[in-house]
């Protein structure tokens, strides 16, 4: 999954519950404005959640791509026999 594949995501999925964004976004607005230093704490948390997510998931996909062309090299050398 790309970063631009997971904004889509966020943005159908925001487009799709509008109450429910809208309702997200007046709450992020009443911590940024009555708490700002939780408000900061969770942004950072979740912007750190997102990078982790974004490296695993990154990681985990060239890891199954490396995995799919050695077992096609394998069968190539087998088909060859």
């Amino acid at each position: 999954m790309d970063f631009s594949g997971f904004i889509g995501g966020i943005l159908s999925l925001a487009r799709g519950n509008t109450i429910i964004a809208i309702v997200i976004a007046l709450g992020f607005l009443f911590f940024m404005y009555r708490r700002p230093k939780l408000f900061f704490g969770i942004l950072f948390f979740v912007l750190l959640m997102a990078v982790l997510f974004y490296m695993i998931s990154t990681m985990a996909g060239s890891g199954s791509d490396q995995k799919r062309r050695l077992i096609g090299q394998e069968e190539k050398q087998f088909d060859s026999q």
